[in-house]
């Protein structure tokens, strides 16, 4: 995992590791011990697996834009390079790494 010089995108990440482990728990735990169908858990347990996903899906859209913005082309062919503005792009910034001066 890249380090990050933006603490809010670190949060996200590190939210996103344990709202993943949060949500295999308790799927694990359903499937493991099982749920009656008619018990009132299962409405509390499902109403929990959707707000974690939903959770999941806005830090990796924050993440996603924000890898869009700052990650340099992986790719090194011409037109790979030619179609990225190079203006907006820190090297310091986009990776987190400094020039030791």
């Amino acid at each position: 995992m890249p380090v990050d010089s933006d603490s809010a995108i670190a949060w996200h990440r590190a939210q996103l590791k344990k709202l993943r482990e949060t949500l295999k728990s308790i799927e694990t735990s359903r499937f493991m011990v099982g749920e009656p169908a008619q018990s009132s858990r299962t409405g509390k347990t499902q109403k929990t697996i959707a707000e974690l996903e939903q959770k999941i899906r806005q830090s990796q859209h924050i993440i996603a834009a924000y890898e869009r913005q700052t990650r340099r082309p992986l790719a090194t062919d011409q037109r790979s390079l030619a179609s990225v503005s190079w203006s907006a792009w820190n090297a310091q910034t986009a990776h987190g790494r400094g020039n030791s001066r």
